[in-house]
């Protein structure tokens, strides 16, 4: 009797298939991390948003520029300060890319928010120090509201 040495085809099949398991197992976990790591992300740039817009305030005799409605470029108003800006587009970038933040602001109050990486969800700021999950785009001057 010959000893063969070796695996036979189906050693094989199945030893790749218990590996194909596996590696769908760790990119859908993987894919969970990313959207976890982006909202993460989102959050942190808006909450340097805050300090941002913070520092324009007082730079700015105490008033955070013209009605925007509900744009984030109006000319003149806290959102198009170079500081805040940067923080709103990173935070825009963390969102998955091409997510239009929402911004409003008066001469004394400001709110933003970005969608979150699952798009159901935005990420809310506003002047008066709240920050919480909203449902819905920003169109009132506060998250509270």
């Amino acid at each position: 009797m010959k000893n063969k040495k070796g695996f036979t085809l189906i050693e094989l099949l199945v030893v790749i298939a218990i590996i194909g398991i596996l590696s769908s197992v760790v990119v859908a976990s993987l894919n969970g991390a990313r959207d976890k790591g982006g909202d993460t992300a989102v959050k942190a740039n808006l909450s340097n948003l805050r300090s941002q817009a913070a520092l324009y305030f007082d730079d700015n005799n105490s008033n955070y520029g013209p009605n925007t409605g509900t744009s984030c470029t109006t000319a003149g108003s806290v959102f198009t300060d170079s500081r805040v800006a940067s923080q709103l587009v990173a935070a825009e970038k963390a969102s998955g890319g091409g997510s239009i933040a929402t911004c409003a602001n008066s001469t004394t109050l400001w709110v933003a928010s970005v969608p979150l990486r699952d798009k159901t969800k935005q990420w809310c700021v506003d002047s008066s120090g709240i920050a919480k999950e909203a449902s819905a785009n920003t169109t009132t001057i506060q998250c509270g509201n």
